[in-house]
């Protein structure tokens, strides 16, 4: 088992690697993924922009510490794919669909803040599926498998909420969805301690995170229908 922290261009070898080979599947992170082929500054771009990150990761000189920083680089990647991953989800358009645009960007140009935040979501997607590579493949970081995708649930509960309740309109819509507005301080905490546990995982955990081990049916247990949408 690898003992050493990684060196910089190691990680960078392997992410450009990772891209390349998405540009040649069907699988729907991998076409997200390979947008970054589109032009020549869009790669650029991206490569700046993950050669920052994974200078976060390599500029620790124990490995202990590089996963730990991996780990915060797939949080904060996630978090920024959150806004237009919502607005496919929940396919909004006209008013509603500026209003959430207005939430995030203010007074900016409309379409500017459109086309930014698709940028965004394509040069993060293609670094988060970067980081699961690294993650599997080099760091054989348990905690990208079960722990991230729950955390990636909670997030996407909790984002779901806060811009359903903002961007309530009608007497009909906030009276609806007062319940899921009293949730959301839960919901944020939930993600917090979430994130906190993950973070603080050894590298090959004796066992499963709790929150995983409590979801994992056990004969007794069915899935019920979810609040969230």
């Amino acid at each position: 088992m690898q003992l050493q922290a990684y060196r910089h261009a190691r990680l960078m070898e392997e992410s450009e690697w990772r891209v390349e080979r998405a540009a040649y599947s069907r699988a729907p992170a991998d076409m997200v993924a390979s947008r970054v082929f589109d032009t020549r500054d869009t790669y650029r771009r991206w490569a700046l922009e993950h050669d920052r990150l994974m200078r976060g990761v390599s500029s620790n000189d124990r490995l202990a510490n590089q996963v730990t920083a991996l780990r915060a680089t797939a949080f904060t990647l996630l978090h920024k794919r959150a806004l237009f991953e919502y607005l496919r989800d929940r396919a909004l358009t006209g008013a509603k669909r500026h209003k959430l645009f207005g939430l995030f960007y203010g007074c900016r140009d409309y379409t500017n803040a459109v086309l930014a935040e698709h940028g965004t979501y394509v040069r993060c997607s293609s670094s988060y599926l970067c980081t699961h590579h690294i993650a599997d493949e080099l760091m054989h970081d348990s905690a990208f498998d079960e722990p991230l995708q729950l955390y990636e649930q909670f997030h996407a509960e909790y984002f779901r909420a806060y811009c359903d309740v903002e961007l309530a309109e009608s007497a009909e819509e906030r009276e609806e969805l007062q319940a899921l507005g009293a949730l959301r301080p839960l919901l944020k905490y939930r993600l917090a301690e979430a994130r906190q546990a993950i973070l603080a995982m050894p590298l090959a955990p004796a066992q499963d995170w709790r929150e995983v081990r409590i979801r994992k049916p056990n004969g007794d247990t069915q899935r019920m229908r979810a609040i969230f949408g």
